[in-house]
């Protein structure tokens, strides 16, 4: 098997002697290098272009979201986010993951190398996830991409129509940038209520759902135990937790809760589509995007099997063609598209 090509960059020297440890003791990875800057990081990259770069957000001469525009305008590459993100930063590598980062690992400002120690599993599960990623379907900043914030007041949730129809999403690595994709083309009034989980860490999917609100027509928030689904809303599962969806009467509402993993994660894909299977039946749409691994692809089967419509991210425009490639090899699937045509899907569902 070849090897996957790493480069870090990140101005901490503590930083860039661990992770070259723990790459250099792994045989599935060859580790080409680190730079303090990605300036300096040019220069050696040059000579031997990485599959995977690891990268720091605050750095001096040039700062990592710069760095990142110029990568992904110039030669599309996969990005790690390895960074010490404090609340504010936090919307920072939000903007990351929308100019095309594959994935964040958050630092502690103190106990940085026990932490990148115990990490370990962690971050080459990132890094293989980066390195698995379509090339063609990352983001291409080469005509610059605008991000705007819609600044029109919206409908309070508390008014909002119930619904009895419902849209369950699941997606993983390239997730965010499919989301913003989906999501700021839907309708406020002609959309149904819809139910997401993103694998994300803790504490990024609150400011994930707000920067996505901020830009989008329908209102998206991180889910909250008790949530009702209503149209015109996206909930978002939160890191670390699982979210289901339940029945009283012809409305539905969430339970988030706490649980083992489920397929390597939590939040999971399974857990939630399981739940509008049973809940929701035929009254219910689930909707696998990118992502690594097969989490999602056994409970689409099941909302199929309860008479959902199923969809599948193609190959083509997926960042990684894993879950959907195990959602449509079990059989969960009954359509198939491309990213720019899911969200007419959604429009008028119910």
């Amino acid at each position: 098997m070849k090897k996957i090509k790493v480069f870090v960059i990140d101005d901490s020297a503590v930083v860039r002697q661990v992770l070259a440890e723990i790459f250099k003791s792994d045989s599935s990875f060859e580790f080409l290098g680190s730079a303090s800057d990605p300036l300096f990081a040019l220069d050696k990259m040059n000579n031997d272009w990485p599959d995977v770069i690891v990268l720091d957000i605050e750095m001096p001469r040039m700062d990592g979201l710069s760095f990142l525009k110029k990568i992904m305008s110039e030669r599309p590459t996969p990005v790690v986010i390895c960074s010490t993100l404090t609340t504010e930063g936090s919307d920072t590598a939000m903007i990351a993951m929308s100019l095309g980062a594959c994935d964040i690992i958050t630092k502690p400002k103190i106990g940085l190398k026990d932490f990148l120690n115990e990490s370990t599993i962690e971050l080459i599960d990132a890094v293989m996830a980066a390195a698995a990623v379509s090339l063609k379907a990352l983001p291409n900043f080469s005509n610059q991409k605008q991000f705007t914030i819609k600044t029109e007041k919206k409908q309070d949730i508390s008014q909002l129509q119930a619904t009895e129809k419902i849209v369950a999403i699941g997606t993983s690595t390239g997730g965010t940038i499919a989301l913003e994709e989906v999501l700021t083309k839907l309708p406020r009034d002609k959309t149904p209520g819809i139910v997401i989980v993103q694998h994300m860490p803790e504490k990024f999917t609150e400011t994930f759902a707000k920067r996505l609100d901020s830009i989008c027509e329908i209102s998206v928030r991180e889910a909250k135990d008790g949530d009702r689904v209503v149209r015109g809303l996206a909930l978002i599962a939160p890191g670390n937790r699982h979210m289901t969806v339940k029945r009283s009467g012809a409305q539905y509402y969430v339970e988030v809760a706490d649980g083992p993993l489920v397929n390597r994660h939590k939040p999971s894909v399974d857990v939630l589509f399981r739940s509008v299977a049973r809940n929701a039946g035929k009254n219910a749409k689930g909707i696998i995007m990118t992502g690594m691994g097969d989490d999602g692809a056994f409970g689409l089967f099941e909302m199929k099997e309860a008479g959902a419509d199923t969809i599948a991210q193609n190959e083509e425009s997926s960042v990684v063609f894993g879950m959907p490639k195990e959602a449509i090899k079990r059989g969960g699937v009954n359509h198939i598209l491309p990213l720019t045509e899911i969200y007419k899907t959604i429009v008028g569902y119910g």
